[in-house]
């Protein structure tokens, strides 16, 4: 990547705009040669044998959940620190929600709580969602141990962490499934709304195929009930070219946590708790978040200053109005998650920020 900001995103719009063009001028707008192309690009990218586009990361879950038979009357162990997403498809498959705490130093599923929480709903629990979160891993390995002990099915939520690696193997390719968002957002994003499912196994990458539209094998007859989720043409032709981009714009932001952490590291004890990454993970640092006990005092005087700051995530999902009393809660309670969601706030984190706008944010929180 270039060293010029300014360069390097006109020639990125530049093979935007030409990717739009094709689709345009193709003729062709819904699961076209864009869709296979970028499901099979996505697919060598991870190292899977199978990507399935489908409209939006929500969706994504809940197909995969479908894919493995998950409804009415079973049990998916995810986390309530997490985009609601994750706790919303739960629920539109008909399945019960049970949510744990995360580790304090990654923000990700704590596996000791998943063990007893699995203990207790012995033969109820179906599967587990982990969410690799802001771009840190959970820890698979330890999961994928205890679902293969207990005959679990595992469906990583991957759409913070685009590109994010475990021991050297791509998040997305330890479960049995995964699934990702290309929201505007995203590490690797679309202009719209976007999603894919990915697996290793072909029956469920068939399954996943019939799901997302109509159940058909043939066109207009359905096998099976299903919905209409389909990553579109243009989303699909302009994914293939931020592909391209990922790797290094996941480097930048590596490189941006660095300098976040150098700078920060004299001002850490006193105003705000870094990040950690676990030594075994390659971190795609999606947001930057740091702890603070005087969050809104932090953020109100960043905002003065002219820095945005955002948090992810103000309220757990298991005390939102829509989700209070109506979810389960596992055996060891969600205290670390209550805590960090009065704390956690998220500094400015995108492949474009220069390292003199990294500093002037560091030096304002040194300042504070």
């Amino acid at each position: 990547m270039s060293t010029n900001p300014k360069a390097n995103y006109l020639a990125h719009q530049t093979e935007i705009d030409a990717a739009i063009a094709r689709v345009l001028a193709s003729g062709g707008y819904i699961l076209g040669q864009e869709v296979s192309a970028f499901e099979q690009e996505f697919a060598q990218y991870l190292g899977v044998a199978h990507t399935i586009g489908v409209a939006n990361g929500t969706d994504a879950l809940h197909v995969a959940l479908r894919a493995c038979n998950i409804g009415m009357g079973d049990m998916v162990v995810t986390v309530s620190h997490t985009a609601v997403a994750t706790v919303a498809a739960i629920e539109m498959c008909g399945a019960t929600p049970v949510l744990i705490d995360v580790l304090p130093e990654t923000f990700t599923m704590n596996p000791a709580h998943l063990a007893e929480t699995i203990k207790l709903y012995q033969g109820q629990i179906k599967a587990i969602i982990p969410v690799h979160l802001y771009g840190h891993p959970a820890d698979m390995p330890t999961m994928m141990d205890l679902a293969n002990q207990h005959g679990l099915y595992v469906i990583e939520d991957c759409a913070q962490a685009h590109g994010a690696m475990i021991n050297g193997q791509k998040v997305g390719t330890w479960g049995h499934l995964a699934t990702f968002s290309f929201y505007p957002t995203k590490n690797l994003a679309a202009l719209g709304d976007g999603g894919a499912v990915v697996t290793n196994d072909a029956k469920l990458a068939h399954q996943v195929k019939l799901l997302r539209q109509y159940g058909w094998q043939e066109k207009y007859i359905s096998d099976s009930p299903g919905l209409n989720s389909r990553l579109d043409e243009l989303q699909a032709a302009i994914l293939r070219v931020n592909l391209l981009y990922l790797d290094k714009e996941n480097h930048r932001r590596r490189e941006i946590a660095q300098l976040y952490h150098q700078m920060l590291a004299s001002t850490a004890s006193r105003t705000v708790s870094l990040p950690q990454a676990s030594p075994n993970v390659t971190h795609v640092y999606h947001q930057y978040v740091v702890r603070s006990q005087d969050r809104q005092g932090l953020q109100t005087f960043l905002k003065q200053n002219g820095i945005n700051t955002l948090i992810h995530y103000p309220m757990p999902v298991h005390q939102q109005p829509a989700y209070r009393h109506r979810v389960l809660i596992g055996p060891n309670g969600l205290a670390q998650t209550e805590q960090l969601c009065q704390e956690i706030i998220s500094l400015p984190m995108y492949p474009q920020l220069s390292n003199e706008q990294v500093e002037k944010i560091s030096k304002l929180i040194g300042k504070y």
